[in-house]
């Protein structure tokens, strides 16, 4: 016989008011505050509209996490919150018991629901909720705050999804008493005009993270200055330039770094860049590093951004002497010098953590040339450096030196050239005897954890986790 736990009290009572939606509506000034998370729970199941919009206006707790409750959009449940939040503002004076001031629409869980409905002990849940995050970042225009309404604005396609365009609307008609904030904004694909009306519209300062890809970065960064160096709280800057083949002329070039540089002058949290086939940036890094206020954690310079007198920046500006990840990868580091690049690796030794340089063209002269600073790594624990053209005798000096590094949990190396064959593919039945080799070589100093030879590839996306590092990092365990 199967036994269920019987409903409570609590649940009892809220299931009995919303069956008399006119009793539940006129109570709500004297319902228990204990009582109105089950209950909104319950009219959201029941799509019970009028009773939401009610409650919003009485929402005795300072943050609404509807996000969590509304996995996916809800524009007709969205427009009833809206309808209570409007006969609010509406008023002169507002009822007593309402505390509202952030509205989270991000699909994020931080057990507010779990807790009220008894899922979880309520023995810390009224002090606990109360003093739930409700300043985010967010404007501060004197005693009367306006609403926060928090959305994380993902474009993937031409046009904007009717939510957030919805949303947009009425904070535009609302502006003063309501302001929508983003801690992410990515950008894939919509058009120029619609990502400008959105940051328009967003309050500027609620922006953390800001990832902008295929995109004709030299035609609009002059214009797009204004909107970045309003983002005075970016934590991440992700670009992306989508105009492989434009190439500004040297004039433009001194006229676009300077408004890029004039940007990064007003960033004072910025710890994450990354550069991503950004070619007008390409002789002009240092400009650009020196601007830094700054040390940043992460820095990626991939997919050819760098030039030699790039590399020789480097390792001169403060704002790089305390690196957690470096990513260098897809570039052109077989015609370059890599003897700033040893200096870098030494200048940041103890607090990096993740070194990528995947596919650079890293030869067995280039590599010996970084093998030393390289070792004294002592914090690392991701090393990916597949794709490079090394023989058999190089990988095991270079096994040699990682085995020192005892922290290491994910590390990715190429297949010897004496695996390959005429046209660079792998022959595997030559791989494996070689692949057996390295590893005795690797295991007399440390056991490995995650280690692949040859050819990497995640086998669930096919992707390799270097393509977006600290966006959506992909790891996985090599075969047995």
């Amino acid at each position: 016989m199967n036994l269920q736990t019987p409903p409570r009290l609590l649940e009892l009572a809220g299931q009995s008011l919303l069956r008399e939606e006119a009793l539940a509506i006129s109570v709500l000034e004297e319902l228990p505050r204990e009582l109105f998370p089950l209950l909104f729970v319950e009219a959201f199941i029941r799509r019970r509209c009028e009773v939401l919009k009610v409650m919003v206006r009485a929402w005795p707790f300072p943050r609404l996490p509807l996000g969590s409750l509304m996995k996916t959009p809800d524009l007709e449940i969205l427009h009833y919150i809206v309808d209570g939040i409007d006969c609010l503002l509406a008023q002169k004076v507002r009822p007593r018991r309402w505390k509202l001031q952030v509205l989270d629409l991000r699909d994020v869980d931080e057990n507010f629901w779990t807790i009220w409905s008894g899922a979880r002990p309520l023995s810390c849940s009224s002090k606990a909720m109360s003093k739930t995050q409700t300043v985010e970042d967010c404007p501060r225009t004197g005693e009367k705050q306006p609403l926060k309404v928090f959305v994380d604005v993902c474009f993937k396609e031409k046009s904007l999804d009717e939510g957030l365009s919805f949303l947009s609307g009425w904070v535009q008609h609302r502006r003063g008493s309501v302001y929508l904030c983003c801690t992410k904004v990515v950008n894939y694909s919509t058009c120029i005009l619609n990502f400008r009306n959105i940051l328009e519209t967003v309050y500027p300062d609620s922006i953390q993270v800001l990832e902008i890809w295929n995109m004709c970065w030299s035609c609009i960064i002059v214009e797009f200055s204004r909107y970045l160096s309003q983002m005075r709280n970016l934590r991440k800057l992700f670009v992306s330039d989508g105009c492989h083949y434009y190439l500004p002329s040297p004039d433009s070039k001194e006229q676009l770094v300077a408004a890029f540089g004039s940007v990064f002058r007003r960033l004072d949290y910025l710890h994450t860049l990354y550069i991503r086939r950004v070619c007008f940036l390409k002789g002009y890094l240092d400009r650009l590093i020196r601007c830094l206020k700054s040390p940043l954690e992460t820095l990626a310079l991939t997919y050819g951004s760098l030039e030699e007198g790039d590399l020789k920046c480097l390792p001169r500006y403060p704002s790089l002497s305390q690196l957690k990840q470096l990513n260098l990868s897809h570039g052109v580091l077989r015609f370059l010098r890599l003897e700033p690049l040893r200096a870098l690796l030494e200048k940041v030794a103890v607090t990096l953590q993740t070194l990528f340089l995947v596919d650079c063209g890293i030869g067995n002269s280039k590599l010996r040339v970084i093998l030393p600073a390289l070792s004294r790594c002592c914090n690392l624990t991701t090393f990916c450096f597949h794709g490079n053209d090394t023989s058999m005798d190089t990988l095991k000096d270079l096994l040699r030196h990682t085995g020192r590094l005892s922290k290491l949990s994910l590390e990715t190396y190429p297949a010897p050239r004496e695996s390959l064959d005429n046209r660079g593919r792998v022959v595997w039945e030559l791989l494996t005897p070689l692949q057996a080799e390295l590893m005795r070589i690797l295991r007399e100093v440390r056991q490995p954890n995650r280690i692949f030879f040859g050819p990497v590839s995640c086998p669930c996306c096919g992707t390799s986790p270097t393509e977006q590092l600290e966006l959506s990092f992909c790891f996985w365990r090599s075969p047995a």
